[in-house]
């Protein structure tokens, strides 16, 4: 494999300049992975962004997460290397075990990413990479409004070629485009639809936690989560658990994934009860208890799902959607966040190639191509989320052998995702600008050379 020093690159795109006549207004509602990473894309492509976040403060909520090869490709072209790898945790490998602890297979790292040139398989806590792109944004002249939670989008016609954004407090915004990036719980969604659509449970829910890793490093059976940064996957009966390192090794991130016992009604996130979630696993392989002593507090969060939508997009081609709102998934193949960021930087490559996006024509072409990128890939991945939940939960038998002895041979390992021959190549190794090119009509002059600042 190539040393560090002659290791490819991913280039980082530069900003284009563009004057008054083509450059667009563009509203992001949602100031998440996504609704931030569309703002960056948008702006490289030299357009003017607003995001407006209905919250009082920006801030993001989760502990770790996993960006895999085709996300962190994304994430170096908008320059965000440098400003991440404080942050990141690299692990050298991914483990599959059994709920009892014993290794049925596993994936070196650095040995798949090499196959995705200039790419990585990076951790971070949630908090700090939703930072790093904010501050990102920011630098690239975001303008960043909160409290201001958007209740409608008005457009005059199928051929009007602005939209209205309207704010509770009645303030209204006339822009170019308008992106829904407001998550899971989309209100752009409803809105765009013209009724109520809400999540779709899965049936499952996770218990978040964060550890202190200063204990652990005092148990020799403990320390090497630590001192040996890999990915752990437990697979059990209708359950599963999940735990990496963060910061640096300062913190230790744990999933727990056991069947939903919410109450239909309540709110998604409630205080889980430290005990309950103990006994779930006290049978499993004894490091799973220890960790779990050391855990003082848990919230539990529902997993839902987001069902593909008939069409992202308004026919004026001046209000789409993006991210969660459209194609939230089961964290089960570790590309929610990822599907997120193709989103935005498809958005952001279209809006850069045409000479001039503000004719409206030329705009609906662009949101067409954007959801035709974008539909089958991210129905593909919320179906495979759903496949994952399925494999990592069965029960002992016949059926878990099986799949076991799949996860041994390279090729057939399902579970493993990642080196699933059938899946990971089109999963990991993702290129905008080549799945664009496949869809781009001829008919739109494409500014692939252009004057950039």
């Amino acid at each position: 494999m190539a040393s560090a020093k002659t290791q490819p690159k991913v280039a980082v795109k530069p900003r284009l300049k563009r004057d008054t006549s083509t450059r667009l207004d563009i509203i992001i509602v949602g100031a998440g992975l996504g609704g931030v990473g569309a703002a960056i894309s948008l702006l490289l492509a030299g357009h003017n962004v607003k995001i407006f976040e209905a919250a009082n403060e920006i801030g993001e909520v989760g502990a770790g997460i996993q960006i895999l090869p085709n996300a962190s490709k994304v994430l170096q072209s908008w320059g965000m290397k440098e400003k991440l790898e404080p942050y990141a945790t690299k692990p050298a490998r991914v483990n599959m075990l059994g709920w009892k602890g014993n290794l049925i297979s596993y994936l070196d790292f650095n040995e798949s990413a090499s196959k995705y040139p200039g790419t990585f398989y990076w951790d971070f806590h949630r908090a700090n990479l939703h930072k790093a792109l904010l501050e990102r944004a920011t630098e690239l002249g975001a303008e960043i409004k909160t409290r201001a939670r958007v209740v409608n989008v008005q457009i005059a016609g199928d051929e009007a070629n602005s939209a209205t954004v309207v704010l509770e407090n009645g303030d209204r915004y006339v822009t170019d485009l308008v992106i829904g990036a407001d998550g899971i719980n989309s209100r752009l969604r409803e809105i765009l639809m013209g009724r109520p659509d809400p999540p779709t449970p899965t049936g499952d829910l996770a218990y978040r936690l964060l550890l202190s890793t200063g204990e652990m490093l005092k148990d020799p059976e403990l320390a090497p989560f630590v001192t040996d940064p890999q990915v752990n996957y437990w697979l059990g009966p209708d359950a599963h658990a999940v735990n990496y390192v963060l910061k640096g090794g300062e913190l230790f991130n744990m999933v727990l994934l056991v069947p939903d016992d919410m109450p239909v009604d309540s709110a998604n996130t409630l205080q889980g009860n430290v005990e309950e979630m103990r006994s779930l696993y006290q049978d499993w392989d004894p490091r799973i208890p220890k960790l779990l002593s050391l855990c003082e507090s848990v919230y539990k969060w529902r997993l839902q799902i987001r069902v593909g939508m008939d069409s992202w997009s308004h026919p004026s081609g001046a209000f789409t959607m993006l991210g969660d709102a459209v194609h939230a998934t089961l964290p089960y193949l570790a590309s929610g966040a990822g599907m997120c960021l193709e989103d935005a930087a498809v958005l952001g490559e279209l809006f850069t190639r045409a000479p001039n996006p503000k004719d409206s024509h030329v705009k609906r072409h662009l949101v067409k191509i954007y959801e035709t990128c974008r539909k089958e890939r991210t129905e593909m991945v919320v179906k495979r989320g759903n496949r994952q939940q399925y494999l990592y939960h069965l029960h002992d038998g016949a059926e878990q052998e099986e799949r076991d002895r799949k996860l041994v041979n390279a090729e057939e390992g399902e579970a493993l995702a990642w080196r699933d021959s059938s899946l990971a190549p089109q999963l990991l190794g993702y290129d905008v600008d080549k799945d664009i090119d496949q869809y781009w009509p001829e008919s739109i002059p494409s500014m692939k050379e252009t004057a950039r600042i």
